[in-house]
């Protein structure tokens, strides 16, 4: 309403000569009618000290909750990792320690079989001794011979000088 009047004042103000704005007839009336006052403004409730207090620990607790949230799923996760590092490790080592049965227990079947088809002490003092007869017999063998040859040599040595002392034509 005021800018109405604002507006209309110069045109007033052309017609009668110089007048103010509260003594225009528009003002009075409005005057007259209800005094302009302002707006009413709602009342604040004031917050008091224990609804904020309530809303302040609410706050709090709900912001660290969600930090504890966050820190114990981050903790989670990293718990998780070194677990499944740890199974995996533990995996790995478990595939070599059964490699390493396995290679025993091939050690063992081969020994197993060297077992079986090894001589025994006694089946060794056996052949030992067969070869020693045999080393015996051959060496009598050979000692015979020797002297058979030596005598044939003799007896040739013994012709060729016979053969010698005669004269041939």
């Amino acid at each position: 309403m005021a800018s109405r009047c604002l507006a209309l004042t110069p045109k007033f103000a052309q017609r009668s000569g110089a007048r103010f704005l509260s003594t225009t007839r528009v003002l009075r009336e409005e005057a007259s009618t209800s005094p302009n006052l302002g707006s009413v403004q709602p009342q604040k409730r004031p917050v008091g000290g224990f609804r904020g207090g309530i809303i302040g620990f609410l706050f709090g607790f709900s912001l660290a909750s969600a930090f504890a949230a966050y820190h114990l799923l981050d903790e989670y996760k990293l718990a998780s990792a070194a677990l499944q590092a740890s199974v995996e490790e533990l995996q790995a080592s478990t595939e070599k320690v059964s490699a390493h049965v396995r290679r025993i227990e091939a050690v063992e079947k081969d020994l197993k079989a060297l077992a079986q088809s090894s001589a025994s002490k006694d089946d060794l003092s056996r052949v030992r001794a067969e070869l020693k007869k045999v080393y015996d017999g051959l060496h009598i063998e050979f000692l015979d011979l020797r002297s058979h040859v030596w005598g044939m040599q003799q007896d040739l040595h013994s012709l060729a000088k016979k053969d010698a002392t005669s004269v041939r034509v």
